[in-house]
């Protein structure tokens, strides 16, 4: 637990010092956009996808069902069952 506790610091500084960086930078198209905060935080998601990239499994889906929501299941209590986790992890992403 204490290498997760590690690496979600690790993702939460970064996230903290990129993300105003990068959205200074970003090209806008004049369109409104919604901003409000979702369930999980950016440094929350972004921690389960590194580290399922650091564990054995092969598939994120037995990963998040099977790993991360009984394990974790306290340390993330606004965890987002994996259909909705992927939605959010594509907006993210794109």
């Amino acid at each position: 637990m204490s290498k997760f506790v590690e690496l979600f610091c690790d993702v939460d500084y970064f996230c903290k010092v990129f993300i105003p960086q990068w959205c200074k930078q970003l090209l806008e198209d004049g369109t409104r956009k919604r901003q409000r905060e979702g369930q999980m935080t950016t440094s929350e998601i972004m921690t389960i996808v590194v580290s399922f990239h650091m564990s054995h499994y092969r598939d994120f889906k037995n990963y998040s069902l099977g790993y991360v929501s009984l394990v974790y299941k306290n340390a993330f209590p606004n965890l987002l069952n994996y259909t909705r986790f992927l939605a959010v992890k594509g907006v993210l992403i794109a």
